[in-house]
This record gives structure tokens, sequence and C-alpha cells, in this order.
């Protein structure tokens, strides 16, 4: 999918994804290279082929640090890893996240720490170092949040009290981090198909229901996510914080 705009400031940016080898991460790595910027990326699972695919594409491949980004010791190194190869951070997009489906009453207090730990505790752990390296030059963070908790979906109530908790950091950060010139921000998506929501949960019916509420008529897709992060890294929205902005077709309203 060619990129409809060009922000010419993200060239040779120091960008850092977590979960930036698969799904929307793996979009945004390949659209962030597109613009120039030096990206890495944190992953659990081994991604040394999207690696290739990246540098066969682009002449120049990410930085894949393999590790669990809830290891918040191993997540630190990583982004300072990061930072070594590419300089400080200019960027950081907390990506990754897990809406694996579950229920009120079969919720254990193990599962509950493992939930928050994976999508919430990593991203406030990951914009705590990306501030201390932004601090003396400013930057973007971007965290990606959900609509699913504006819609109050039922099914995974962790992952929507973690998305709602995602802007509620995002907001307390923004304000924070402004006098350092770090701009946060959060991306809410509406429903993307990835591989896994298509493998594990997107049925005909529920295709067609969640259709039916987006005014516009096309399912999203990873790559739907890349020009509105792309906007919210760069300079173009300067004047930006504190904000969550839905890219969803049109089925939650804000402000």
């Amino acid at each position: 999918m060619d990129q409809p705009a060009t922000f010419h400031d993200l060239n040779g940016a120091s960008v850092f994804i977590t979960g930036g080898g698969s799904g929307v991460g793996a979009a945004l790595t390949d659209g962030f290279l597109a613009q120039g910027a030096q990206v890495a990326f944190i992953g659990r699972s081994d991604a040394s082929a999207f690696v290739d695919e990246m540098r066969a594409k682009h002449g120049r491949g990410p930085l894949f640090l393999q590790g669990d980004m809830t290891d918040t010791d191993l997540l630190r190194a990583s982004m300072a890893k990061a930072a070594e190869a590419h300089g400080p951070l200019g960027v950081l997009i907390n990506n990754a996240a897990n809406d694996k489906r579950h229920s009120l009453d079969e919720t254990t207090p193990k599962f509950w720490d493992w939930m928050i730990e994976v999508n919430l505790k990593a991203y406030f752990f990951a914009c705590q170092e990306a501030a201390r390296q932004m601090q003396d030059k400013g930057g973007s963070i971007i965290n990606f949040s959900s609509i699913s908790y504006m819609m109050g979906n039922s099914g995974y109530p962790i992952y929507t009290t973690s998305n709602a908790g995602i802007t509620g950091m995002t907001r307390s950060l923004a304000r924070e981090l402004g006098p350092q010139k770090i701009r946060v921000n959060a991306l809410a998506p509406g429903w993307v198909l990835t591989q896994k929501q298509l493998d594990m949960w997107a049925t005909p019916e529920d295709l067609s229901a969640h259709l039916e509420r987006q005014c516009l008529k096309d399912h999203l897709t990873p790559e739907d996510m890349i020009a509105p992060t792309l906007f919210l890294a760069s300079e173009a929205s300067r004047a930006m914080t504190g904000q969550c902005m839905a890219v969803d077709g049109g089925v939650v309203v804000t402000g």
C-alpha cells in the first residue's frame, strides 16, 4: 500500500516499536522504513525472515531485538541497544498487546497480572525509558489503545480496562513531559483485521455486524494504521499532545 504523504522530518529518526515484527507492528515497521527512519523493534517470536524481507524491500533492515517486553530490565536494555545503534530515541510506539478472550468468572489473579503486564505495565516502563532518552531533545510517544473500551465491549474485560488505562496514562504523561517537548498521544484503532484476528475471532457474522457500525464500509487493515501513526510521530502534529485519536472507520466519536 503506497502511503499518501512523506514526512521529511522522519528521515533518519530513531524509532522503537514494541511488537514490530507482526500484525500492525510489522506494517508500522515497513511504513517508518519507507520514510527513511532507523527502526528497532522488540518481539518474542523470531522475526528474522521479516527483517530479511524489509532489507530486500528498503535496502536496509530494522534492528530486531528478541525478548519479552514484560521483562522490564530486558525492555530497558533493548531500548538502550536501539539508541546505541540509531541514536537516542525520537519516536516510541507502544503497539504490542494481547486481546486474549476471557470472562469475568474464569479470570484468576495470575491471568490478571499477566494481562496487565502485557497491556499496560510494559507501556508505562517503555514510556519511562523513552522519556529519559528524549529529555534533552524532545520526541513523540504513541501509545496504541483501542476503541474496544469506548464501545463497552464484553469478552475481554482486562483488555478493555488496560486500554482505558492507556488513555489515562497518555494524558497524564503528556502533562508531565510537555515541558521537555515530549509529546504523548494515543491512537485507538477499530477492528483491524490482522491474520491473528482472521484466524481466531473474525466470524462472518461478527464482521458483518461490525461493518454495519462503521461509517466507512471497508474493513480495516494493518496498513490503515501507518499514515495516522506517521502523522503523530512527525512534526506535522507538533501542537498535539494528550490526545486519543480514533482510527476506526467511524464507529465511535471523541471530543
